[in-house]
């Protein structure tokens, strides 16, 4: 199923896979994604939505079953050859959970210069895309900072600019919300939303289920197992507590009335704590000043 009914980008056909040594991931995975789709991959930790977030950037490759972008087969062999190997990682960026693990240079200049320069773009167009996307994003503040010295909002800004300089047609994005505060999670999927509304294709695994009506128009949920359960909307996964039980996305506390004892569904997932406004490092700055672990 693909929700739109467009140009096919991905599509992705009895994928499985494992890790060395170690028991399957995925398992028998199929499913496609039409051009300017807003996907979402649910389901516990452990499910594989990660996993499939990485055989869709072409960072792993199933063993058994297939990935395809735009009707090509993804294989280490296609990604190393001209012109489908620089156009496709032009075209799809990733942005990882831990900003940290993408973010390397000196300066956010130099994050957001890395990947043209690397394409072999001119300097002349390389710092008007630089200039562009830091007024997109309303990070021009930030240009000479290092990144490392950043908050963790922050960095979640840069990183993703240091993509969309590129002008990629899809993002993947891996619990893009983990660690912020409610202001940079709000900034963040407004940005989202815009890009969207530009037509760029968003793939996001999470397993906040508070976040998938503004994060997508279609859910695709991953069982335990590592199969994939359910294809369907936002509103009709939510509303199913059945699979949102069966696949450990939300459990059952039982509750004492008097003598009547009765359980209810309830989410696993706290949904967005956050310091109220007489604490410490609250409301400083609307890119948010909270460091917060990664999920």
């Amino acid at each position: 199923m693909s929700g739109t009914g467009g140009e096919t980008v991905f599509a992705v056909a009895d994928a499985s896979f494992a890790y060395p040594a170690q028991t399957p991931c995925l398992e028998g995975v199929s499913f496609a994604v039409a051009r300017g789709e807003r996907l979402a991959l649910v389901g516990a930790n452990g499910s594989g939505k990660s996993t499939l977030l990485h055989l869709l950037d072409g960072l792993y490759f199933p063993a058994s079953g297939s990935v395809s972008y735009l009707g090509q087969l993804l294989s280490e062999a296609a990604l190393e050859a001209a012109p489908f190997g620089p156009r496709f990682r032009a075209d799809v960026g990733f942005l990882f959970q831990n900003s940290d693990a993408q973010l390397f240079c000196p300066t956010v200049e130099d994050e957001l210069a890395f990947g043209p320069l690397q394409m072999g773009w001119r300097q002349d167009e390389v710092e008007r895309r630089i200039a562009d996307t830091l007024t997109m994003l309303e990070i021009g503040k930030l240009r000479d900072r290092a990144p490392a010295s950043l908050s963790a909002g922050e960095k979640k800004r840069v990183a993703l600019a240091s993509l969309l300089v590129l002008a990629p047609s899809v993002l993947l994005l891996d619990e893009p919300t983990g660690g912020l505060d409610p202001r940079s999670q709000s900034l963040l999927l407004e940005i989202l939303d815009g890009l969207h509304g530009r037509g760029i294709t968003l793939i996001t695994a999470t397993h906040d289920l508070t976040l998938l009506p503004h994060l997508a128009d279609r859910v695709l949920v991953l069982s335990e197992e590592h199969r994939l359960v359910v294809d369907g909307t936002p509103e009709n996964v939510l509303a199913d507590t059945g699979v949102l039980l069966a696949v450990n996305l939300i459990h059952a506390h039982a509750h004492r009335h008097g003598r009547l004892v009765h359980s209810h569904p309830h989410q696993h997932v706290v949904a967005h704590e956050h310091a109220h406004d007489d604490e410490p490092g609250h409301g400083h700055d609307r890119l948010g000043d909270r460091k917060e672990p990664e999920r």
